[in-house]
C-alpha cells in the first residue's frame, strides 16, 4: 500500500524523524526495506539519512502483509458497522471468540475478517485487532487493515485519544450517580479469571448510572486503563457484579446466560484524513430485554 505527504516547513527535516511522526518506526522502517518496501523523495529512491526540504514529496510504499497460512479463511457473515481503505469495524455478536486460539482456529473474529479481505480482493490480509473483546461481550471492534493504521492505532491507544464506551447491566441499585473505581488488576493464580490486589496494575474505570430498576442497574462505562475483565472484576468487587457473568459470581437467574456487557460507542480523529470519526451500536436483544 502506497502512502504519500508533503513536507513543511514545520516537519523534520531527516527521513527517519519525518516518517516517525506519521506514524512509521525505526522497526517498521527496517522491517518493509527488508520485505521490499520502498521510500522516494520527489520519485527518488532514498534511505532514512536523506535530509528533507519543505515542499519535498515524500512516498511510502509497503509490501502487501502476506497470508499467514496458518489462520484459516472462515466465509461466516460479520457485521460491518464502517469500512474504508484503512479501518473496519464490526459489530461483534455475543460468544464469537476474537483471536484463534486453542480452543478454536477456524472461525473466529479473525477468521472471518480475513476471509472478508479475501473475498474483497485486499491485498495485505493480516488484521490487526486494535479493540478486543471477550469472548461473551458484544459489540464494536476497531480493525486496522494494514500496518500503519495498526501503528496509528496503537499511537491513539497510548495518548488516550481513541475513545470507547461501554453499557452494562450490573446486579442490585444504589449506586452512585457518578462513580470511578480505582483499584489494582492482577491475574488469579488459583482460576482462570483477575482479581483485585494491592501488588497488581493500577486499573481504573470510570460510570454513569443511565436506569436504576428494581433489582439492577444499567451502566455507562468508560475505561481509562485496559486490564483483562476490567468492567467485571471492578464491579464485582463493589458488589455490582454483571448480571450473567459466572466467572465473577453475578446472578444467573435473572434472564441472560452470559455477562450483560456490549461495547456501545467508538470515537476517534482518523489520522489519514483528520476527520472525526463516530460509532454507535445499539443494546443487543437479549441485554435490552433485562431493560422491560
Amino acid at each position: 500500500m502506497k502512502f504519500s505527504w508533503t513536507v513543511t516547513d514545520n516537519d523534520p527535516q531527516s527521513l527517519k524523524k519525518f516518517l516517525n511522526t506519521k506514524g512509521i518506526s525505526h522497526r517498521m522502517y527496517k522491517s518493509a526495506k527488508t520485505d521490499g518496501g520502498q521510500f522516494r523523495v520527489g520519485g527518488r529512491k532514498v534511505d532514512a539519512t536523506v535530509v528533507l526540504r519543505a515542499g519535498d514529496q515524500v512516498t511510502v510504499d509497503f509490501p502487501a502483509e502476506a497470508s499467514d497460512p496458518n489462520v484459516a479463511v472462515s466465509r461466516q457473515p460479520i457485521s460491518v458497522i464502517y469500512e474504508d481503505d484503512n479501518w473496519l469495524i464490526v459489530d461483534k455478536s455475543a460468544g464469537l471468540t476474537v483471536v484463534p486460539g486453542p480452543a478454536n482456529r477456524d472461525d473466529t473474529l479473525v477468521n472471518r475478517v480475513k476471509g472478508h479481505l479475501v473475498e474483497n480482493g485486499a491485498e495485505d490480509l493480516v488484521p490487526h485487532i486494535i479493540t478486543r473483546l471477550d469472548r461473551f461481550t458484544s459489540g464494536l471492534v476497531l480493525i486496522a487493515k494494514h500496518r500503519l493504521a495498526n501503528s496509528l492505532a496503537n499511537e491513539m491507544l497510548a495518548a488516550k485519544t481513541l475513545h470507547k464506551q461501554y453499557q452494562a447491566v450490573v446486579a442490585g441499585v444504589g449506586l452512585q450517580k457518578h462513580g470511578f473505581i480505582d483499584r489494582p488488576i492482577a491475574k488469579d493464580p488459583t482460576g482462570y479469571g483477575q482479581r483485585i490486589t494491592a501488588d497488581g496494575k493500577p486499573a481504573q474505570t470510570e460510570y454513569w448510572v443511565d436506569q436504576a430498576y428494581e433489582d439492577r442497574t444499567l451502566v455507562d462505562v468508560v475505561l481509562h486503563t485496559g486490564r483483562t475483565h476490567q468492567i467485571r472484576v471492578h464491579f464485582a468487587s463493589i458488589d455490582h457484579p454483571l448480571l450473567g457473568d459466572a466467572l465473577y459470581h453475578g446472578p444467573m437467574e435473572l434472564g441472560i446466560g452470559r455477562q450483560a456487557l456490549h461495547a456501545t460507542q467508538l470515537n476517534f480523529e482518523d489520522p489519514f484524513s483528520n476527520r472525526a470519526l463516530s460509532f454507535k451500536s445499539q443494546l443487543p436483544q437479549d441485554i435490552s430485554a433485562l431493560l422491560h
